[in-house]
C-alpha cells in the first residue's frame, strides 16, 4: 500500500508541477506584480495558490460524475484533453507562453491573485482537462491520497519558485525564463501524446471487445 501511494505521488507531483508550466506562471506573476512590497507578492501568491488547489480539488473528483453526466467515455475525454494541451505545450515552446494566457488585459492589482493568475494562468482549459483525466484514472485510497498530495506538493514547490522569482529572473533573464517554459512546453507534449494514445488504444480495446 504504501509502495503503491509513495509511486502514484512522487508521479503526481512531477505531473502537476510540469501541468502548472511554472516558468512561464512565473514570467506572467513578474509581469502583473512589477512594483509591489514583497508583502504583497507574498498574499499574492498565497491566494493564488489556495484558489489553484481549491479548483484543482474539485476538478480532480468531477471527472467521473462529469462523464456520466454528459454520457462521453473517460478514454473520448482523455483524447480530447490530451488533444488540447499538445496546443498548450506547442505554444510554450513557440513562444515561451499558453496560448489562452497571450494577451491579458491589464487586472486591477486587488484582483490578480485568482484572476487571472490562478485562472488562467495556473489553472487553464488545458490544464482542466488533464486534471479530470488524472483524477478519473486513480481508484484505490492510496493512489487518490498520493495524487492529492502531488496536486499540494507541485503547488507548493510552484509557490516556492514564485517567492524567489526576483532572483530567478535575475539568475536567468528573460531569455532564460523563456527557454525554460520551451522545455517545460517540450515535456507536456509528451505528457499529452501519452494521454491521446492512452485514449486511443482503450477505446479501440473497448470497440473490440464490443
Amino acid at each position: 500500500m504504501f509502495e503503491t501511494f509513495f509511486s502514484t505521488y512522487l508521479s503526481s507531483t512531477i505531473r502537476f508541477l510540469f501541468l502548472l508550466a511554472p516558468f512561464f506562471v512565473v514570467t506572467m506573476f513578474l509581469a502583473l506584480t512589477r512594483g509591489l512590497s514583497m508583502a504583497e507578492k507574498t498574499s499574492i501568491i498565497r491566494r493564488a495558490c489556495v484558489s489553484a488547489f481549491i479548483l484543482g480539488v474539485i476538478l480532480f473528483f468531477a471527472g467521473p460524475l462529469l462523464f456520466n453526466a454528459i454520457g462521453i467515455t473517460l478514454n473520448s475525454f482523455r483524447i480530447g484533453a490530451g488533444s488540447l494541451l499538445f496546443l498548450t505545450a506547442i505554444s510554450l515552446v513557440n513562444s515561451g507562453t499558453r496560448n489562452h494566457a497571450t494577451g491579458l488585459p491589464e487586472e486591477d492589482r486587488d484582483d490578480i491573485a485568482v484572476v487571472p493568475l490562478a485562472i488562467p494562468v495556473m489553472i487553464g482549459p488545458a490544464t482542466i482537462g488533464a486534471i479530470m483525466v488524472y483524477g478519473a484514472e486513480l481508484k484505490a485510497v492510496p493512489e487518490v491520497a498520493g495524487g492529492l498530495l502531488g496536486l499540494v506538493s507541485g503547488l507548493m514547490i510552484l509557490a516556492g519558485l514564485l517567492r524567489l522569482s526576483g532572483y530567478l529572473e535575475k539568475a536567468l533573464g528573460k531569455t532564460g525564463l523563456n527557454i525554460m517554459s520551451k522545455i517545460s512546453g517540450l515535456i507536456l507534449s509528451a505528457m499529452a501524446a501519452e494521454i491521446v494514445l492512452t485514449g486511443i488504444a482503450g477505446f479501440i480495446a473497448s470497440t473490440s471487445g464490443a
